[in-house]
């Protein structure tokens, strides 16, 4: 079973101004899936916020993968592809690539998304767009190679359904 961390980058939800409706749907995703959630955290939108989640995560939980949701489109206040950018040690460019090309074929606005996926040490962190059926529709396009990439990153071998 792969463990995995959730990170929802949404200042209205961490400020209570919002309700968080897609936690329930994406737990349930990616239960169904064996990956194991040991954090989900929501951050606002702010580089120096989400980068400093990130780091606490892999330095504390240390998961296999971190999925961020949300702050990857082209608002003032979308910082998450420039947070990730400065903790991760290598950048996994195909993945964000796949992703964006895989949506484009459903939604032309998927060009304006500019997630991206890396590597912290053997943690993979992996950009999704905040909305929950936008995030599933990308990790489809990524699960596949989600066992693969661990190993690959970590040296472990697992297996997915």
């Amino acid at each position: 079973m792969i463990q995995a961390a959730i990170v929802v980058v949404n200042s209205k939800i961490f400020n209570g101004e919002s309700p968080d409706k897609g936690r329930a749907d994406l737990e349930l995703y990616l239960n169904d899936r064996d990956i194991q959630i040991l954090a989900y955290e929501i951050v606002a939108d702010d580089r120096q916020a989400i980068r400093e989640c990130l780091l606490s995560i892999c330095s504390t939980i240390a998961p296999q993968v971190i999925l961020t949701i949300g702050g990857t489109g082209v608002r003032p206040s979308d910082w998450t592809p420039e947070a990730t950018r400065d903790v991760i040690d290598k950048e996994i460019p195909g993945i964000a690539e796949v992703m964006r090309a895989e949506s484009l074929k459903k939604v032309k606005t998927a060009m304006l998304s500019r997630g991206t996926a890396g590597i912290r040490g053997s943690i993979i962190i992996v950009n999704l767009p905040g909305s929950s059926k936008g995030a599933k529709e990308n990790l489809e396009t990524f699960l596949p190679i989600l066992d693969h990439t661990v190993e690959k990153a970590s040296n472990v071998t697992h297996s997915i359904s």
